[in-house]
């Protein structure tokens, strides 16, 4: 009302108020009633701004890179910024020229101008090689530009995030890295496979040292089974030869018993024919009445009975009637039984 308006800042905003020509007030996050017809604003922002980058530049062996990245910046001094660019505002709140779009373009165009200048010096492959070593030296040297210091805009950080060279030249340059990379996984897979086939071979010799240890233990069992049945079977022929010796030494004192036994019953024969001899001598004038009645002392009476019937059988046509009694009969069947 009546000319007069009422201004805030952040604490991010640097304000000057300019009157006549000088300066009036300032600050950051000032706020305060001014005259607007007589008094001119002028707002510095303070805050890091963070603005990417992607541009094309020539090394020095003439490949084009396309070069990505991020720059951060600051106003370090912003009176010396508002004496040199316009930021005045207007009485809506709004900058009254393109200065402060511009600023992000002015330090990129020193950043572009300074890659532009490294990259003059190096080679593609140092280049691509040597992204860290490019980012430091282009943040020095954009730190030190006098255009920005004459500015009073200090460089935070500018990271180089990419370096990329263009399609023909990458695949070129990829060529021999992926020839190399090939070349190193047919190694790795004949390494791999001889590894395997060594492997292979130490197992078939653990199997066959196996083997042979097995065989030989086998054949030590075997020829201790052998030793052992020789051992067993010599021990059965001396037992055979003993038990032969045995046989032959009791056949031999059998043959003496027979032999004594035949001398004991040949003398028993020769007293046996003697006494024969002598008995037939003295019975040699006896008729046949009197050898029988010389036997009838010693007969049985089954013998007896046996010489009566034969007498009377002799004497049958003397004997006109002979009966047997049946008691006599039963005497003699008792005899037999």
């Amino acid at each position: 009302m009546f000319g007069f308006r009422y201004v805030k800042s952040s604490p991010s905003q640097y304000l000057i108020q300019y009157r006549n020509g000088a300066i009036v007030r300032e600050g950051s996050g000032l706020s305060f009633w001014y005259y607007a017809p007589r008094s001119t604003l002028v707002s510095v922002p303070l805050n890091a701004a963070d603005v990417p980058f992607m541009f094309e530049e020539v090394t020095r062996d003439f490949q084009q890179v396309t070069l990505q990245g991020q720059v951060s910046f600051r106003i370090q001094h912003p009176k010396q910024l508002a004496e040199m660019q316009n930021f005045s505002l207007l009485p809506n709140g709004s900058y009254a020229s393109e200065d402060p779009e511009r600023l992000p373009s002015r330090v990129l165009n020193v950043v572009k101008a300074q890659f532009r200048t490294l990259l003059q010096d190096l080679d593609l492959r140092d280049v691509l090689q040597a992204t860290e070593r490019l980012s430091v030296a282009a943040r020095n040297a954009v730190g030190n530009a006098p255009s920005l210091a004459s500015l009073g805009i200090v460089v935070g950080d500018l990271g180089l995030l990419a370096v990329k060279p263009n399609p023909e030249t990458a695949r070129a340059l990829e060529a021999p890295m992926r020839e190399e990379i090939l070349k190193q996984a047919d190694d790795a897979t004949y390494a791999r496979r001889n590894a395997a086939i060594e492997q292979e071979r130490t197992v078939k010799e653990n199997e066959l040292r196996s083997e042979l240890a097995v065989e030989q233990k086998k054949r030590q069992v075997k020829e201790t089974q052998v030793e052992s049945e020789r051992v067993i079977l010599e021990k059965r022929q001396q037992i055979q030869a003993q038990e032969m010796t045995s046989k032959v030494a009791l056949e031999q004192q059998n043959a003496e018993l027979v032999q004594l036994q035949s001398s004991n019953q040949k003398l028993e024969a020769d007293v046996r024919a003697y006494g024969l001899q002598a008995m037939v001598e003295a019975m040699k004038g006896l008729d046949a009445r009197s050898l029988q009645a010389l036997m009838m002392g010693q007969a049985s009476p089954e013998a007896l009975m046996a010489v009566g019937f034969q007498n009377i059988a002799d004497n049958a046509a003397k004997i006109g009637e002979f009966n047997f009694s049946p008691d006599l009969l039963r005497q003699i069947a008792r005899q037999k039984g």
